[in-house]
């Protein structure tokens, strides 16, 4: 396989991501505990890593700010619209793995 140029593996991580959060913005069926008991990340984690990813950078952007960014919307908003109640067994699942989790 040939070497991808730093410039154009940036681009590409860049059009990955976008993707992603666009993916993510459609599957609003999918729960951040579903996310987070399968992969281990949900949508809030991906808003903290851009948070630190814009730190890294000397840029200051809030978690709010980053929330928006990956659900399209307000943070308040998508949980009123979409979030649902988690089930017992999800719970359990998830006081499992999140400690895992960094």
């Amino acid at each position: 396989m040939n070497e991808i140029p730093a410039d154009k593996r940036t681009e590409y991580e860049a059009a990955v991501f976008r993707r992603l959060v666009s993916h993510l913005r459609e599957r609003t069926d999918v729960q951040n505990i579903d996310l987070m008991n399968l992969a281990g990340f949900c949508r809030n984690c991906l808003s903290n890593w851009y948070v630190d990813a814009a730190e890294a950078d000397g840029a200051a952007l809030t978690k709010d700010q980053a929330r928006e960014i990956v659900y399209g919307m307000p943070y308040a908003e998508w949980k009123e619209r979409y979030q649902t109640e988690a089930s017992d067994e999800k719970k359990a699942r998830f006081a499992e793995v999140a400690p895992k989790h960094d």
